[in-house]
């Protein structure tokens, strides 16, 4: 029977019947090999499109130019070894049903001269871009012909390759740069008017057309809002639209709004949590409406619902779900089964963007197979033997463990000294702006609900409780306790991080807090007592503060803290604290000279990290068949553990988590899964 469901429907754009209104819009998980799309991206798309997606659009974006190169790890759609591994990826993912694009672009100024072949950047002026700092060269004449013709040799490979369409980047890149009068300070006729702005755009647009013929459909990812003095207004935006439109070689828009220059433009035009979802769905709407061509859009669009609106209301023609999908690449397979409680939700962690950012690969918070299809399951298999799993812990690795081991088949039992599941992600959701990380927790209780999965709260696990239920499997995700025995003297007067955020201890009025594990728990401690009225230094013995939290994830926090009084203070260790009257002086030193400086506050936090709670792991360890062992070369290829060593006839005993180490979410849930996908 066909569905009723608007995100159901077939769409027709042009000659291409894309089977829903689903899509993942242009992004660069990193993945590439040498600048390929091999095993592991292909493997990455292909897990989408077996799940149902209408479309999914590749790379973000793939470069055209050598003189473009990637700051980190993108396709390089200037060679034509690229066209035998497009061809893979896409006639895998034709084959499954998804109709399949790519992103192209010249990077211009958003990039650096020391990366590639050391070319210098290149755009319409002088002025460097903020994010990446190249000062680069003014673009002469002969560089815009031949980045024209770079463009149309590159789209020529990716119709070798037998894409359905290709979708040029125009924010943030060179074509934006052109564009916008922020960033553009030619003369006519590439400089001055709107038209002649224009002019770069629709040019790369023409070669291409001519190039490639009609079968390759082409559309622009483009800023139709600046949202800043003197830079592309809406009606400008409008206006774009409509030359684009006239050109004939458009078939269709992606919209975005905003800049990209800087992280804090960048996390508003790519909302994190505690942002408003799908900021810019209506304006999206505009533009379809006065433009007339096929719109596509994506901007924190997390959930079903919101997706399905975007549709029904006329306001897209495509709706990109592509952070839902990193978090879920099957959520139209659930869709079509009736199953969407089961979809696993984008929490807005931006855990993903900020590690690609960071020089890292793009992974999910809270969904450790994506990206990993080749080694870790997205839907684990039923096992052949039904086992006695035991967990002790559920916090995330704890749970996944659970929801891992029960969807195995397992009985699963689990014990929990508090009165709630979550550990240190329930801390982290008191924040107000991070009540979505909840869901992290929420979404594998259900799970283990559905499943039978026995919980055992407000008990504190012994030994014996664990080898009174005869397991074959024992996992201690017991986490950790913050660390704040790092002084050389006066450790008893300080507190912890934990302490603030849990509202346990009060924040004072004049705090220190000493952060050298530079993750979230020091400016959430820091935002605590800001927010209450304290002045507040930050103080870590690093170059530069909280790099753990990572570029989008820092700008709420600079924009609850910049106002208040608060300061930070880099490379200055704290060395001890001692009583001074009812103050408490703080000795501060330092890694770079010797230095011995002394200063008061009336409260002082560390954050230092955790020490794992791993008492119940040694007492059982003796008794596990495998003592504890791991075989690191099997967990890593994802292989089953099979260690032996210890007494015959007991249990498999696994640590996971902050019971090993600190570490963080990612990691734990990563632990959960492949520790218990082969038990």
């Amino acid at each position: 029977m066909a569905s009723n469901d608007p995100l159901l429907q077939p769409y027709q754009l042009k000659h291409l019947t894309i089977r829903n209104r689903i899509m993942t819009t242009s992004h660069e998980p990193a993945y590439p090999e040498a600048g390929m799309p091999k095993d592991r991206y292909r493997a990455y798309h292909v897990e989408r499109a077996k799940a149902g997606i209408g479309m999914t659009m590749t790379a973000g974006s793939a470069a055209v130019s050598k003189d473009s190169p990637p700051v980190f790890n993108n396709i390089l759609a200037y060679k034509d070894e690229v066209v035998g591994w497009m061809k893979k990826l896409t006639d895998e993912c034709h084959d499954h049903g998804a109709a399949v694009m790519i992103q192209l672009t010249h990077l211009g100024r958003r990039t650096h001269w020391n990366k590639g072949d050391w070319l210098p950047a290149v755009t319409p002026s002088h002025q460097r871009e903020p994010a990446h700092r190249a000062f680069p060269k003014k673009i002469e004449d002969w560089d815009i012909a031949r980045i024209i013709r770079d463009y149309a040799d590159a789209a020529e490979r990716m119709a070798e390759a037998g894409l359905d369409g290709i979708e040029l980047e125009c924010f943030g890149h060179l074509m934006d740069q052109f564009m916008s009068s922020l960033t553009n300070e030619l003369e006519a006729p590439y400089g001055g008017s709107l038209e002649n702005r224009a002019r770069f755009a629709l040019d790369v647009v023409a070669a291409i057309r001519e190039r490639v013929g009609p079968k390759l459909l082409i559309g622009l990812r483009y800023t139709a809002d600046e949202q800043e003095n003197g830079g592309i207004t809406e009606e400008e935006g409008v206006a774009i639209g409509h030359l684009f439109k006239a050109s004939g070689n458009v078939d269709f828009l992606n919209i975005v709004r905003g800049r990209i220059h800087t992280d804090p433009a960048m996390t508003d035009m790519i909302p994190v949590q505690g942002m408003k979802s799908a900021p810019h769905l209506d304006f999206a709407g505009r533009i379809r409406a006065e433009v007339g061509l096929p719109t596509f859009h994506a901007a924190r669009i997390p959930d079903v619902a919101t997706a399905r609106h975007a549709v029904a209301a006329g306001k897209l023609d495509m709706v990109g779900m592509t952070r839902a999908h990193m978090a879920d690449p099957h959520i139209v397979k659930k869709i079509l089964e009736g199953r969407e409680d089961d979809i696993r939700p984008c929490v807005g962690a931006t855990y993903c963007l900020d590690r690609i950012y960071q020089a890292g690969d793009a992974l999910c918070m809270h969904n450790a197979a994506t990206g990993r299809e080749l080694t870790m399951p997205h839907t684990i298999p039923t096992a052949a033997e039904k086992k006695k799993v035991v967990i002790v812990g559920a916090g995330p690795a704890g749970l996944e463990a659970a929801r891992v081991a029960a969807e195995r088949g397992h009985s699963v039992t689990v014990f929990e000294a508090a009165s709630k599941p979550g550990g240190q992600i329930r801390l982290t959701a008191q924040n107000p702006r991070r009540k979505e990380m909840i869901g992290i927790i929420d979404w594998r209780m259900a799970q283990c609900a559905a499943r039978d999965v026995e919980f055992r709260f407000d008990t504190w696990a012994e030994a014996a409780d664990i080898t009174a239920l005869n397991p074959d499997v024992v996992v201690i995700a017991t986490g950790g306790l913050p660390q704040t025995d790092v002084l050389e003297a006066g450790n008893d007067l300080v507190v912890s991080s934990w302490d603030i955020i849990s509202g346990d201890v009060k924040p004072g009025s004049n705090v220190l807090v000493y952060d050298d594990a530079g993750d979230h728990s020091g400016l959430q401690a820091a935002e605590v007592a800001a927010k209450a009225g304290a002045k507040v230094e930050i103080m870590t013995p690093d170059r530069s503060f909280a790099p753990d939290v990572m570029a989008m994830n820092l700008v709420p926090y600079m924009r609850s803290l910049q106002d208040r009084d608060v300061t930070f203070t880099v490379t200055f260790r704290l060395t001890s604290v001692a009583k001074d009257g009812n103050q408490l002086k703080a000795v501060i030193g330092s890694d770079y000279m010797p230095l011995a400086k002394e200063r008061h506050f009336d409260q002082i936090v560390v954050n230092h990290g955790t020490l794992p709670m791993d008492e119940l792991y040694f007492e059982l360890k003796p008794l596990s068949v495998n003592l504890g062992e791991v075989d690191y070369d099997a967990l890593i290829v994802g292989k089953p553990q099979t260690v032996n060593g210890g007494p015959k006839g007991g249990f498999r005993l696994f640590r996971i988590g902050d019971a090993v180490a600190a570490r963080n979410t990612h990691a734990a849930i990563y632990d959960g899964l492949r520790f218990l996908k082969d038990v």
